[in-house]
Order: C-alpha cells, then sequence, then structure tokens
C-alpha cells in the first residue's frame, strides 16, 4: 500500500508539472506596442518629431502588468524592443537636436517611472542597457555622444546606484559635455617629427578631421586607406578644403615616428608632447581611433563619429 502511495504521488506531482508548464506556456509574447501618428500630423518634420517624443509611450506605460523576465520585457520579446531601439535612434538621427535630446529624457523618466511602480519590471534596466549599447559603446556603430548625454546626466541622479556608479556615470556625464557638436572644439597644440609646433587653430581650411590615431593600430590603417583611395574624399585633401590632423597621444614617440613612412605627407601628422589629450581634460577620447569633424571655425560637426558616417558626410560635400 505504501508503494501505491508513492507511485500516486509521483504521477500527481507530475501531472501538476505539466499543467504548470501548460499554464506558463499559454502567454504569447506580444508586439512591441507602435506608436501611431495622429490624423492631423501632414509633414515630416512633425511626423519624426511625434515620433520621436511618444515612441516608449506603449511600453513604458506605468499600469501594464505584462511579464518580465529574461526574454520579455513588459510582455515583448526582448529582441523586439531592441530592434525597436536601433530604428528609434534614425528617427532620432532625423530630428532636431533639441528634439532628440528632450524625446530621450522622456523616456528615461518614463522608463523610471515603471521601475518605481514595480521594482520586479525590467522596462527601466532594459532600456538603460540599450542606451550604454548603442549610444556610447566604442564598437557600436550607432554610437553618439549627443544621444548619451541627456541619458547619463539622469541615470548619474538614479538612487538605486552605490557611490562608486554614480561617481563613475557623473564623470561620463562631464565627459559627454566636452566639445560638443555646434561648439568650438578646444585648441591643443602638437608636435611635428621635426619638433616644430602648431595648434590646432592655427589651421585654416574649411573643414578639419581630427583624427586621434595610434601606429600599429588596424582600425586606424582602414581608414587612412579609404581617406587616401576614396576619389571623393581625397579631392578635398587635394583642394585643400579638407585638412586632416593625425595625431597619436600616447608616449611611446620611437614608434610613432618609425611610423610616419604610413601617414601622408600632406595631412598634419603630430603627437601630444603636453598628454593633455590622453588624460582626457580636453577631449572624451576613449579609444582609437577617434574621429572628429570641426568646420572652417572649429565648430564640432561630428564627435568622435562612426567611420561610415564620417565617410559618407565628407562624400556628400563633394556633391
Amino acid at each position: 500500500m505504501r508503494i501505491n502511495l508513492i507511485v500516486i504521488a509521483a504521477a500527481l506531482a507530475l501531472v501538476a508539472g505539466c499543467k504548470g508548464k501548460k499554464a506558463e506556456q499559454q502567454f504569447v509574447a506580444l508586439p512591441f506596442p507602435d506608436v501611431q501618428l495622429p490624423a492631423m500630423i501632414d509633414s515630416q518634420e512633425a511626423a519624426v518629431e511625434y515620433l520621436a517624443y511618444n515612441y516608449w509611450n506603449g511600453l513604458t506605460d506605468p499600469s501594464r502588468t505584462y511579464p518580465s523576465d529574461s526574454v520579455l520585457v513588459s510582455g515583448v520579446r526582448i529582441t523586439a524592443v531592441e530592434q525597436k531601439f536601433a530604428d528609434w535612434t534614425s528617427i532620432l538621427d532625423m530630428a532636431q537636436p533639441e528634439v532628440a535630446e528632450k524625446a530621450i529624457s522622456k523616456m528615461y523618466d518614463r522608463a523610471l517611472a515603471c521601475e518605481r511602480k514595480d521594482n520586479t519590471s525590467n522596462v527601466f534596466e532594459t532600456l538603460v542597457f540599450f542606451c550604454q549599447r548603442y549610444f556610447y559603446n566604442p564598437n557600436s556603430p550607432m554610437r553618439n555622444e549627443e544621444r548619451y548625454l541627456p541619458f547619463v546626466r539622469k541615470y548619474a541622479t538614479y538612487e538605486g546606484l552605490d557611490e562608486v556608479s554614480r561617481g563613475k556615470y557623473e564623470r561620463e556625464a562631464r565627459l559627454c559635455a566636452l566639445n560638443r557638436v555646434g561648439q568650438k572644439a578646444a585648441d591643443f597644440r602638437f608636435s611635428d617629427r621635426m619638433g616644430r609646433f602648431t595648434s590646432l587653430y592655427d589651421i585654416k581650411s574649411e573643414y578639419t578631421l581630427l583624427f586621434f590615431s595610434n601606429p600599429g593600430c588596424e582600425a586606424c590603417m582602414q581608414i587612412i586607406n579609404v581617406l587616401n583611395s576614396d576619389p571623393m574624399i581625397s579631392s578635398l585633401v587635394q583642394q585643400k578644403r579638407l585638412a586632416v590632423v593625425n595625431v597619436y597621444i600616447d608616449e611611446d614617440i620611437q614608434a610613432w615616428r618609425s611610423y610616419m613612412p604610413i601617414y601622408p605627407k600632406e595631412w598634419y601628422n603630430g603627437f601630444d608632447p603636453d598628454l593633455v589629450l590622453k588624460e582626457n581634460t580636453l577631449y572624451n577620447i576613449r579609444a582609437i581611433p577617434s574621429l572628429y569633424l570641426l568646420d572652417s571655425d572649429k565648430r564640432v560637426i561630428m564627435k568622435d563619429a562612426p567611420e561610415e558616417r564620417l565617410f559618407n558626410y565628407l562624400s556628400s560635400i563633394c556633391i
């Protein structure tokens, strides 16, 4: 009789487990709650602004009670949320700078409201992760400190951070505020191989490409090859419309000198004798290579720009 009871108990446990699994499987992932454009919007600019501001309203609605776990974000698959985030970055690129900044701040505030209402929800942590991954990761083709700045300024004040993390994000906010798009770039001096000093502002050109590079850097070599081989970009250099300022920011000057034959003679090739660039006191150079594009007044057009975006912009100048 005891054996029979054990068998029956095991069978009941199996049935209960199957029912539990069936109940878990009953939830089907929801589609991303896309924003709908109001009928009265009749221009692309207005549509872009509306989408930028309201893109996350559905997912960041604090009244949503859908499951959140390692694969679901308020009922939506995290892979779908990531794709929508990437799409949103394209919308932000079409928006006016002040619109993009306010849209990011609004997204953050709404996500934080979800976190404060239910700290088991992963809406906030997911969007924080994507902001860091897409806007600030040096390897992201969508990296953009202008996008990251409004986010990190708010995130640095998040009550859930410990003191060390708060200090980290406060520092990132300070660095991202350096040399913002539309502002004049910080001036600095550099030395050529003959020991002659030149300052950034001494260089007169319609456009200036700041190229922070290292000898032996494979990614730097790829950029050098494109700048040399692209006929439209190289013509800008030949016509002296574009000045390339190629600066080494580290201490191994001998390695830099050995690489000199690689650098085009038409460029301004130099090193930072004061190491102010490496210390991040003037520029936020988080990885090598790093590219900045400046106008004739040395105002920043692009900051730490992904290569493809920069090349496309330079090519468009010639059209």
